[in-house]
């Protein structure tokens, strides 16, 4: 079917993706190259993929389906033979148990041939979607022989054709061992080797989804019958020694899981939703040891001023960031790096997330009446040299964070704000007094995670004139020497392979913004001035902020722009 450019490009104007005179001239071109409007956008065109196709199915009236993100549905793969699917280049993607209907994605949606073909060798109807054909490509690969899929497919299977009085009762929940426990030892063996930190297990109308959060981004990978979905959940509750009966309320347990050489802590959450129970487990790497300073991303002038605080005797060294920000894996590599035969260090967590020999670690717990505030008080009458305060969240904490170090200890703590400046008048809010902050504070540090580039995938590219411009006005003074002498630009990025599941990332770093506490800054926390305030003369001492260190890491080919802009974009 043929598609009218002026109809294609008023969509693109619409979305925001080009403007009228991009959209002209993108008509013409494709009319002197006698190409169809969609094929010249996705061949010469930086237009974004999925948006082309987008508009294509729209215009043309069939479903769209960026395969290379989807999650696959085992069922469904399980009704097209591979060899079937790689001569036709087709991936059987969702299956509607309840209309008997298998959705494909497929370059070509109007060919009625294989949807033919395909209703009468499954019995099924067929409804095809558009796809990009690329994507196609390497999701038949991943589908069929690597990831979740194949031995979620024979489990299902197993469930399928099991008998009734095989199905073992559990105080009113019904679990089917054998399969629904192969399946759930498949959705932890790929959490494991895809570096997943979080398992979502959520149920939704018709079928129950896992997401995974890898590099820090949730990825949909799986797609399961929600007939299951009770059994799988109380197949996970039993691990976690929860109550089964139990689904109006939220609960929490863990459990440990053990894959050839690595070992994994599960901490379980249990949520009850509209559609039922909804499931999120926190993966903690048990065996692999923690990454030093350099690892996660710290150099240079940060690096040194961190240093410099740390070795300091006595004082309060703050990390701050959003939930997930990796505030804990950074505190836990300074504790690594102090730990030392005659240094007492001591630790007080909600909850202990990694184990360090040769460290006291503590476990909250405010049913017993073990807080913060109740734990560090103890804590100074066991001989600490360091002390670790999970976070400081009330006015109790914060006094007897600041005393500790009065009385000679070096205390860590983490807070939830946005930079490292806003730190300082938030300890203020929380009933800190400012001459004591200003006589016991270090530094205080900010950090974001981003993904990195894939090393498989990864190419070269010289970017837009207002990306370079943005760069250079961030940058200032830190811009490399060669860009300031005029050389051209040229920035990294991921193209998308197996290794990196297409998505151009593969691992994780940290940007960070060290704030060393001056004799000026001193003066300005006596003052109460504002953390804009304070922000601007750290800058003029030589802060580097997040920002700035997240495009330094860009130049470097370490990561991309977008991601710099997605987690550390004030």
């Amino acid at each position: 079917m043929t598609l009218s450019p002026k109809q294609f490009l008023e969509k693109l104007i619409k979305e925001g993706a080009i403007d009228q005179p991009t959209a002209d001239k993108y008509e013409i071109e494709s009319l002197q190259k006698n190409k169809p409007i969609d094929i010249y956008l996705l061949e010469e065109t930086d237009v974004k993929k999925e948006l082309v196709l987008q508009i294509k199915a729209e215009l043309l009236n069939v479903p769209f389906i960026d395969i290379a993100t989807a999650a696959i549905d085992p069922q469904a793969l399980s009704m097209i033979p591979e060899s079937i699917a790689r001569r036709n280049m087709v991936v059987p993607y969702y299956y509607n148990q309840k209309d008997e209907e298998i959705f494909i994605a497929t370059a070509d949606p109007f060919n009625l041939n294989l949807a033919d073909f395909l209703e009468k060798k499954t019995g099924k109807r067929i409804i095809l979607s558009l796809a990009y054909l690329d994507d196609i490509m390497k999701s038949l690969s991943i589908s069929y022989t690597q990831g979740l899929s194949p031995e979620v497919k024979e489990a299902l299977e197993e469930v399928a054709t099991q008998d009734a009085r095989q199905t073992q009762q559990i105080s009113g929940a019904s679990v089917r061992e054998a399969p629904i426990a192969k399946i759930v030892n498949t959705i932890l063996e790929f959490a494991v080797k895809s570096r997943a930190s979080d398992i979502h297990i959520e149920p939704q109308e018709g079928k129950t989804r896992v997401r995974y959060r890898i590099d820090g981004v949730l990825q949909e990978k799986l797609s399961l019958p929600k007939s299951i979905h009770e059994s799988l959940v109380s197949r996970i509750k039993i691990l976690c020694e929860m109550k089964i009966d139990e689904k109006r309320i939220p609960q929490d347990g863990r459990f440990n899981f053990k894959m050839s050489v690595e070992e994994v802590d599960l901490r379980v959450s249990t949520l009850p939703t509209v559609n039922g129970e909804k499931i999120v487990m926190r993966l903690l790497k048990k065996t692999g040891g923690l990454p030093t300073l350099s690892d996660l991303g710290l150099r240079g002038t940060q690096f040194k001023d961190l240093e410099e605080a740390i070795s300091k005797p006595y004082g309060i060294i703050l990390v701050t960031g959003p939930t997930g920000s990796g505030k804990t894996t950074t505190l836990y590599s300074i504790l690594t790096r102090l730990n030392k035969p005659s240094v007492n260090i001591m630790t007080l967590e909600d909850p202990v997330e990694y184990q360090i020999v040769g460290i006291n670690q503590v476990q909250i717990n405010t049913q017993a009446g073990l807080t913060f505030a109740t734990g560090l008080r103890s804590f100074l009458r066991q001989d600490p040299n360091i002390i670790l305060v999970g976070e400081i969240r009330d006015k109790e904490t914060t006094q007897l964070a600041i005393q500790a170090a009065l009385t000679g200890h070096l205390v860590f703590s983490t807070l939830h704000t946005n930079d490292a400046a806003t730190a300082i008048p938030r300890l203020i809010d929380l009933g800190g007094e400012p001459f004591l902050i200003a006589s016991v504070l270090n530094a205080s540090m900010a950090q974001r995670i981003l993904r990195k580039i894939c090393n498989s995938c990864k190419e070269l590219y010289e970017p837009a004139p207002a990306v370079v411009a943005n760069i250079k006005e961030v940058l200032g003074d830190l811009l490399p020497k060669q860009y300031r002498e005029g050389n051209p630009m040229q920035l990294a990025k991921g193209a998308g392979c197996a290794e990196c599941n297409n998505t151009g990332y593969l691992g994780r770093v940290a940007v960070f913004e060290v704030l060393k506490i001056s004799s000026t800054i001193n003066k300005m926390i006596l003052q109460e001035l504002s953390a804009r305030e304070i922000e601007g003369q750290a800058r003029k001492e030589g802060l580097i902020i997040m920002k700035q260190d997240g495009y330094l890491k860009v130049l470097e080919g370490v990561t991309t722009i977008e991601e710099v802009l997605r987690v550390a974009e004030v």
